[in-house]
């Protein structure tokens, strides 16, 4: 199904924290605040790549 969730790619705290090159406490942070969107799995959160992808455009282009 294009569009679906078997398109998605799902980073892990950690992983995201690496890329961004951030603490595990700043992605928690932008995820509180809504500046990067999650999804809770049990206590865990998982985040979309895509939305990795964009907020490091976004924080690029300001």
């Amino acid at each position: 199904m294009p569009g679906g969730l078997d398109d998605v790619r799902f980073l892990t705290v950690a992983e995201v924290a690496d890329l961004m090159r951030v603490s595990s406490m700043t992605v928690y942070r932008m995820v509180h605040s809504g500046d990067l969107p999650a999804v809770r799995f049990g206590r865990s959160y998982r985040i979309p790549e895509s939305a990795v992808a964009e907020a490091i455009r976004l924080h690029r282009a300001g």
